[in-house]
């Protein structure tokens, strides 16, 4: 791993996010912020302790990473969008899998934004149980020791959402060999020099039990109730336990899906999350892509015009057309596309307000700002913890569960996509594929769609020239960058 911290930093957003715009240099991974204190006084006032938390976030959300780009990778490697710009920058080789170890705007930035934001936590969680000592009266609240607990908390949700999907692009799918592949270097302590490069892969269930390992930590030590301003923007109990929902989806673990979606969704409609952040479903799914929110947004990453995601990084530049976006992906108007499929009705409200349609060719419109591109890039809603959980009821019970069968219409009826009846499916084999159907139209570009493919082992299918990708394929998963392989000598290729 190339090094990405020499010192603690303190960095404003609008120097991070500077990220995005960098040429592929060194500067990518060793970022100058523009306020930068050393780490003997980093952890001398609460406020000093505070933008280092608000840092971990703008280095998670950086355009590069979970700003933008893994959204819009995860999307369009599978068939439901065509690539119009042939632009190398923009996804090309994401979107044909020609991708190489070479490959900088996509293998290299995504490994190394994901674990230059991994480190940053690490060296401030590091720091953090270094000064305990200073989070004494006068300089600090006698509260603060509890302050101490959430911001661990915040920290290691974020490390936990990192490497989550980091695995998504860089590993064999939990479903191949029950988790035995090989994984991501495991790295858990910060790095401030070049001496701890040289780290084996762990295998991918290791990596998944330390992400659970910090989501539990995060669920115990995080606020339960937010303050008003940040209850979609920072993460809080509820967060944690939605994205175990997740994780253990991913991992097929269907009864560990349900245990934690349980937490959040009642047995009946309605289902409001009944502790916390009252969770439910918005009846405006347009209001839930403002950029103020709504409580279905579990978490968002938002943006200002001084805060912005970096050129050729944000969801509206690749999904609206021109001229608010630069159009580089329209919607696969062939076989197999989303587009096509007759069970996405006309009088859905995910078509009639998210597809706009120029000429001959239908473009995304679920960001919608355009210029300056202030869009919050979305991390997980309420719906997908009813879907998660409808799901794995199907896939633990082997039925056409009832509650699944409510919380898929409770998604699905909200957006007048219709509802279905229990005879509408001849098997729980059938109820599954309909509701990994709505998954793929309530999260269309939202990054979700390829998890979705591999882990079932399911082949990414073709679109246009460009064939399908099976599970046994090489390209299944992306090489492991050569920059890694260059700097770590314990590391193996994909």
């Amino acid at each position: 791993m190339t090094i990405i911290a020499k010192r603690i930093t303190l960095a404003l957003t609008t120097g991070l996010l500077t990220l995005g715009t960098l040429s592929c240099s060194e500067e990518r991974l060793n970022p100058a912020p523009k306020a930068q204190l050393s780490n003997t006084v980093a952890f001398d006032t609460p406020t000093r302790v505070l933008l280092q938390v608000n840092n971990l976030y703008d280095y998670v959300k950086v355009g590069g990473f979970m700003g933008g780009r893994v959204q819009v990778h995860s999307d369009i490697r599978a068939n439901d969008f065509i690539n119009r710009t042939n632009n190398g920058v923009t996804g090309l080789l994401v979107w044909n899998h020609t991708v190489t170890e070479q490959s900088q705007n996509d293998v290299i930035n995504t490994w190394g934004f994901g674990y230059s934001a991994i480190n940053q936590i690490n060296v401030f969680l590091d720091g953090l149980t270094a000064n305990t000592g200073k989070f004494v009266a006068p300089a600090f609240p006698a509260t603060f020791a509890a302050t101490a607990l959430n911001y661990q908390g915040e920290a290691r949700f974020l490390r936990a959402l990192a490497y989550y999907h980091l695995l998504q692009f860089y590993a064999r799918p939990f479903a191949d060999g029950n988790g035995s592949k090989p994984g991501l270097p495991l790295r858990l302590k910060g790095e401030v020099n070049n001496d701890n490069n040289a780290l084996a892969r762990s295998t991918v269930a290791q990596v998944y039990e330390q992400i659970i390992t910090d989501l539990n930590f995060a669920e115990q030590n995080l606020p339960l109730t937010p303050t008003a301003s940040t209850a979609t923007t920072r993460a809080h109990r509820n967060t944690a336990i939605a994205l175990k929902t997740r994780v253990y989806l991913t991992m097929g673990r269907y009864a560990d899906v349900i245990t934690e979606a349980n937490k959040l969704v009642p047995a009946a409609a309605p289902f409001v999350a009944p502790t916390g952040v009252a969770h439910a479903l918005n009846p405006s799914l347009p209001a839930v892509f403002a950029a103020a929110g709504t409580t279905e947004n579990i978490l968002s990453f938002p943006f200002t015009a001084q805060d912005a995601p970096g050129v050729q990084n944000q969801l509206a530049f690749y999904f609206l057309p021109p001229p608010l976006g630069n159009g580089e992906y329209s919607l696969n108007p062939g076989a197999g596309g989303i587009l096509n499929d007759t069970r996405w009705t006309a009088t859905d409200t995910r078509r009639t307000n998210f597809v706009q349609v120029v000429g001959t060719e239908s473009y995304l419109r679920k960001y919608p700002t355009g210029t300056p591109y202030t869009d919050p890039a979305p991390v997980i809603r309420y719906a997908e913890v009813l879907l998660n959980l409808a799901e794995a009821r199907v896939r633990s019970t082997n039925t056409v569960d009832p509650q699944a069968l409510e919380l898929l219409n409770a998604v699905r009826g909200r957006s007048n996509g219709g509802t279905y009846t229990a005879a509408d499916f001849a098997s729980s084999g059938a109820m599954a594929d309909a509701i990994l159907l709505e998954r793929r139209i309530e999260f269309l570009g939202e990054g979700l769609r390829n998890t979705d493919l591999l882990r079932l082992l399911q082949p990414i299918p073709g679109k246009a020239s460009v064939g399908a990708v099976n599970p046994t394929d090489a390209l299944y998963i992306w090489p492991i960058p050569n920059t890694e392989l260059a700097a770590n000598s314990l590391m193996t290729r994909n």
